[in-house]
């Protein structure tokens, strides 16, 4: 059974950073995705199934990197200059298939995690 933890979450000022990670049972494309309240669920980042290939929504790229621990299968997502619209629930998903492609879409990915709070204060 495919099991993903997320850690990290908390509460930070404006301009401030945090580091999520999402540990897995197993080898997976992972993917990021937020969630505000009263708004959809929207992509973050995702590496493919060898951990390569970032990508990245352009509302985070240049703050936000996302990239897989050298020994594990945890998946890490660094978070900088963070700002009060980067508030949301962050959830780490995971998808089986051996691609070297990056999944952006939600719907491509099978499992999902419980979700961390991130809340960014002015």
């Amino acid at each position: 059974q495919v099991q993903l933890v997320e850690s990290g979450g908390g509460l930070v000022q404006a301009g401030g950073s945090l580091e999520l990670s999402c540990a897995a049972s197993g080898q997976y494309n992972i993917g990021w995705f937020r969630q505000a309240p009263g708004k959809e669920r929207e992509f973050v980042a995702a590496l493919n199934y060898y951990g390569g290939n970032p990508a990245y929504s352009d509302s985070v790229k240049g703050r936000f990197t996302i990239f897989r621990g050298n020994a594990e299968n945890t998946v890490y997502l660094q978070m900088s200059s963070l700002k009060v619209e980067d508030t949301a629930v962050y959830y780490c998903a995971a998808r089986g298939e051996m691609a070297i492609t990056t999944f952006r879409s939600s719907v491509l990915y099978d499992y999902w995690g419980q979700g961390t709070q991130v809340t960014v204060s002015s």
